[in-house]
């Protein structure tokens, strides 16, 4: 086993006009050594065409993680889904990446564009073996895995982009890697590296999508652990137990709160230095300590953490507010979203008197409520998770 791990993230934009989308992404993780993503592109589009992609991707992502042979996954969606009377088609197109132990990745790919396999940052041909199933020409690939491979699947919303206006024939594969090759060079996540790519896609619809359009990144990486510290225990006699437990950790160290960072300088034997550099009018500056990699206040910041959370799952449209700015919650958005792979929390369950007023909107509970809020929103992200409380 290595200590390679997948970034995976993926975006859709509809078919102008329509409220859902006709392409749909599963990721379905049978345990920590198979990982099975599947991106179904639903004949047409609107409602029938995400009923058709939602049930492809789901049977299909479910017996692959089980252990079902293609063979025998594509049969039951023949057999499963509705003749399309136009078409006479059963079932939409589909790409399944299937990742084994992070060391192997088996693509299978029907009627989607190609996936395109970034490699040494330079566009990679990987072998492709025919297959007939059913009457269909698919296509299976079985590749080594190496750090920092990007492999980019997309529904045919992507090279159809632009069609008629910026380019008679839409815009081409080639052309479409030839930009995400020079994207991958700058170490963006598999998430923002999707979002550029339909946003461009977007763009040359000049903003009304022709079809729906997905791109699904998976990125290969290396694991990398990070340490959180937010509030003092509730019991005093147990602090410096939470503070060796913390810093003996590999991986960065980030502390939140005012109470919690005297406690971990005083550990330390080293001083708290504030800076009156106000970055941001909502969220409090940070702090420094030597020795910790960021030090930043509690709950205010927290919480506008698990915003950028929020929309970095959904629409990914606060990007550039996180991304650059240099304030407590920003540097510690980039730190979890773009480097963290696994994450340790270690949260003090004291009750801070500044809390208890009632004229505030902090409480214990909504406190309590950021941990869990945020290490939900962490695991979609597909982060490894542990909470330890004192």
């Amino acid at each position: 086993m290595n200590d390679l791990c997948a970034d995976i993230g993926y975006k859709s934009i509809n078919h102008v006009g329509e409220e859902l989308c006709g392409d749909h992404v599963d990721v379905v993780e049978e345990n920590e050594n198979s990982t099975v993503i599947v991106l179904a592109d639903g004949l047409g589009s609107g409602v029938k065409a995400s009923i058709l992609s939602t049930l492809t991707s789901k049977i299909i992502s479910t017996m692959m993680a089980a252990g079902l042979p293609i063979e025998e996954c594509v049969s039951t969606i023949a057999q499963t889904l509705p003749v399309c009377s136009v078409r006479g088609v059963a079932y939409s197109t589909f790409t399944i990446i299937h990742l084994l132990n992070n060391e192997i990745a088996e693509i299978i790919q029907y009627d989607n564009p190609q996936v395109i396999l970034i490699r040494d940052y330079g566009i990679y041909d990987y072998p492709k073996t025919e297959m007939n199933i059913g009457g269909k020409r698919i296509y299976k690939s079985t590749i080594c895995l190496q750090e920092n491979d990007v492999f980019i699947a997309m529904s045919d919303g992507c090279p159809h982009a632009g069609m008629g206006r910026k380019y008679n024939f839409g815009w081409k594969r080639e052309d479409i890697a030839d930009y995400m090759q020079a994207l991958v060079a700058g170490g963006y996540t598999a998430k923002n590296l999707s979002t550029m790519l339909v946003d461009e896609c977007d763009r040359l619809y000049c903003g009304k999508p022709g079809d729906d359009t997905t791109a699904c990144v998976v990125k290969i990486r290396k694991r990398e652990p990070m340490n959180i510290l937010f509030g003092p225990p509730s019991n005093r006699d147990d602090a410096t137990r939470m503070m060796s437990l913390f810093f003996s950790k590999v991986g960065k160290h980030i502390i939140c709160g005012g109470t919690t960072s005297s406690i971990a300088a005083k550990y330390l034997g080293k001083k708290v230095e504030v800076s009156l550099n106000f970055e941001r009018s909502d969220v409090p500056p940070i702090a420094y300590i030597e020795g910790v990699d960021l030090v930043t206040e509690g709950v205010i910041t927290m919480n506008k953490v698990i915003q950028y959370a929020k929309d970095y799952l959904g629409e990914n449209e606060l990007y550039e507010q996180w991304n650059f700015k240099k304030d407590g919650a920003s540097l510690i958005s980039r730190l979890l979203f773009e480097e963290a792979t696994d994450i340790n929390f270690y949260v003090g369950r004291a009750v801070n008197p500044a809390h208890q007023n009632p004229d505030l909107p902090i409480n214990f509970n909504i406190k309590m409520n950021l941990v869990e809020e945020l290490s939900a929103c962490l695991k979609k992200m597909g982060k490894r998770i542990k909470v330890s409380y004192f």
